[in-house]
Order: C-alpha cells, then sequence, then structure tokens
C-alpha cells in the first residue's frame, strides 16, 4: 500500500513524513523545500504479531508494511504547471491512497502561501487543481472514444459515460463523488483520475489547538468537508509526533497520557488507511516465522494464498484456519485442534480480519 502525503506548502506534510517514517527528509519554512518525493516504509503496527512470536518463538517476525511518499507541495495554478505542478501530479497517480495534510494552526514564524489560514479555503484549493487536471484527462479519453466509435459502437457508450463525468467535474465535484453502475465504475477506473483517490484529511494542529481539539473551530472545517465527501478526518499535531518519535516506550506512554492518547499518530492513520482502502490483515505463524499479510476484505482463500505465493493460489487445496483469539484463548494450536476450532475451508471461504492460516496446495 502506498499513500502519498499531499497539501499546500508549509503546512507540515515533511514534518508528519519524518515523525511517521523517521526517514529524515528536509523540512524548512519556505514553499517547495521539497522537490523530489521522499518515500519512507514503515511497519503496521499490529500486537497480534507480537503475541504470536510469545508463542511461537519464531526466527524472524515480519509485519505488514506501508510505503509514505512526501510529495512536493501544490499551489494554484498546479494543474496548468505552476510551481512544481506537473511533477506533483505524475507522483500522485502512483500512490493507492491521498493523506491531505491541511494547516490547521495560525504562526507568524511559518509563512502561509495563501496569506493565513482557512482550512477549507486550502482543501478547495488543492481538491479543484486534482479535478482540473482530470478534467484534461476525461476531455482526451472522450475524443479518442469519438473516434473510435465510427468503426465501433461499444465505444459511444464510452464516450457518453466520460461525458457524463466530464460534466459532474466541470460542477467542481471529484470523481470519487460520481455516480455510476459497478461496471461503469470499472470503466472509469480505467482512468488515471487524481479526485477518484481515496482522500483521508490530517488537521495538523499545533500542540494548544490539538490539546483543545475537540472544540477548536479550524478542526471543525476539516470534519465538515470529510463528511461531506464520505471521507475521513485525522486530527494530530505532526510536531508533537516528530517528539514523540524520539522517545524510548516508557516516556512515549507517559508522554502520550499527558495529552490524553493512548498512542501516537501512525497505528490511528494506518487504521483509517486501511479502513479508506477496505484492507484486512491475515497471518501465518510457526517456526521459522511469524507475519502479516494484507489484502483487500471479500478476498477469497485461494487469492489470499497467491499474496504469498502465486503457486499457492494456482496448487490450491484447502486453508487450516483459526481466529486469533481463539488460538490466543487457548494457548496452543494443539489445544485448538483438540476444541475443533481450527476449520478447515475451501475455495470459497472469504477470508477475515485475525485469521491465522496455513495453506495446503499441490502444483
Amino acid at each position: 500500500m502506498k499513500l502519498g502525503i499531499v497539501g499546500l506548502p508549509n503546512v507540515g506534510k515533511s514534518t508528519l513524513f519524518n515523525a511517521i517514517t523517521s526517514a529524515g527528509a528536509e523540512s524548512a519554512n519556505y514553499p517547495f523545500c521539497t522537490i523530489e518525493p521522499n518515500v519512507g516504509t514503515v511497519a503496521v503496527p499490529d500486537g497480534r504479531l507480537d503475541a504470536l512470536a510469545d508463542l511461537y518463538h519464531p526466527h524472524k517476525v515480519t509485519p505488514a508494511v506501508i510505503e509514505f511518499v512526501d510529495i512536493a507541495g501544490l499551489v494554484r495554478g498546479a494543474s496548468k504547471g505552476e510551481g512544481l505542478g506537473n511533477q506533483f501530479l505524475t507522483h500522485i497517480r502512483e500512490v493507492d491512497a491521498i493523506v491531505h495534510v491541511v494547516r490547521c494552526f495560525d504562526s507568524d514564524n511559518i509563512i502561509h502561501v495563501e496569506g493565513g489560514t482557512d482550512p477549507a479555503r486550502d482543501i478547495e484549493i488543492i481538491n479543484l487543481e486534482l479535478t482540473l487536471a482530470d478534467m484534461d484527462i476525461v476531455s482526451r479519453r472522450i475524443d479518442k472514444a469519438q473516434k473510435l466509435a465510427k468503426g465501433d459502437k461499444k465505444y459511444a457508450a464510452e464516450a457518453a459515460l466520460f461525458e457524463r463525468l466530464l460534466s459532474h467535474l466541470d460542477g467542481g465535484q471529484s470523481a470519487r463523488s460520481f455516480s455510476c453502475t459497478p461496471e461503469e465504475q470499472a470503466l472509469v477506473a480505467t482512468a488515471p483520475l487524481l479526485s477518484g483517490k481515496p482522500v483521508i484529511y490530517c488537521a495538523n494542529m499545533d500542540e494548544a489547538g490539538f490539546t483543545a481539539r475537540d472544540e477548536h473551530p479550524y478542526l471543525r472545517q476539516v470534519t465538515d468537508v470529510a463528511a461531506r465527501e464520505g471521507a475521513q478526518a485525522l486530527p494530530l499535531c505532526a510536531k508533537l509526533e516528530a517528539d514523540v518519535a524520539e522517545l524510548d516506550a516508557e516516556e512515549r506512554a507517559l508522554f502520550l497520557g499527558e495529552l490524553g492518547l493512548t498512542e501516537p499518530g501512525l497505528p490511528r492513520l494506518v487504521r483509517a488507511s486501511y479502513t479508506l482502502l477496505g484492507l484486512i490483515s491475515y497471518l501465518t505463524a510457526g517456526t521459522p516465522e511469524v507475519r502479516a499479510w494484507t489484502i483487500r476484505a471479500g478476498t477469497k482463500a485461494p487469492q489470499a494464498a497467491g499474496v504469498i505465493h502465486s503457486d499457492f493460489e494456482r496448487g490450491f487445496i484447502r486453508a487450516e484456519v483459526i481466529a486469533f483469539d481463539d488460538l490466543m484463548a487457548l494457548g496452543s494450536m494443539a489445544a485448538a485442534r483438540d476444541k475443533g476450532l481450527v476449520r478447515s475451508e475451501g475455495k470459497e471461504y472469504v477470508m477475515r480480519d485475525g485469521d491465522i492460516v496455513l495453506f495446503r496446495f499441490n502444483v
């Protein structure tokens, strides 16, 4: 899973990126201090792996991972090449979802490219640029479909669909909110649309604002926008996240407790990302390795096995499955088998989050 961290310049993107990835990207008080995208891979926090490691004492523990990409700041006119617009838009096309960092703090020391803090306006600027870029793509798609329709009438329906989408975008609405059938959505998905990407709005607050976040007017603007779009809003303080990242486990727990939190921002961001993209994790466990595997919710057992290796899917026989909670309650796989809690599932089994699986296959 690849998440792109985007936003206007000087909203805290690189500070947040550094805090969650420990990647050491440059962070400065001027626009476009990030030119080439910074990339960092982080482990998905999952306490179930620690519990399984205590049970199996494996040689290796391998968590699922997420790749974060810190992308150059966007300004008005980016869809027409202003600032680093063309580079920015190219990098966004490569990610699975957008983490849109929105400035929700005032500061005389940190320049705001629009002259002052206004989260709703800032969100609208970026969403508009993404939509304008999409309109160019959709217009070209319509032209191509109309030319092909002269020789093959099936392209007439495609042209009509993208004309509807163009009208929708022209009304200032994102591709995410375009209403169409599942078959039409599959066709729309063949176009590399930016405003169709799932989004999490990260409301980046200063320490005082984050402490009083439930009553903060800037956060309310962000949550209102997210609610209208059916998106997610996540309040955080990038500066505090950077401070927390430098503490050891005991100091971190005390520091977070003072803020009324039980965990830093990364686990909250990961959970929001998994929910946004409809992802779950299943687990494999044994002495050689305990490991988490990421799949989409609704994936059947053979396809889940294929995430490990294509041979597992091709030669799938069955999956031996136990729920994580059942294994932990009984303390061993042998005890779970005695209780009949290890199930033998076939090709139609739909995987569940936290399933511990042994795939049987033959090729």
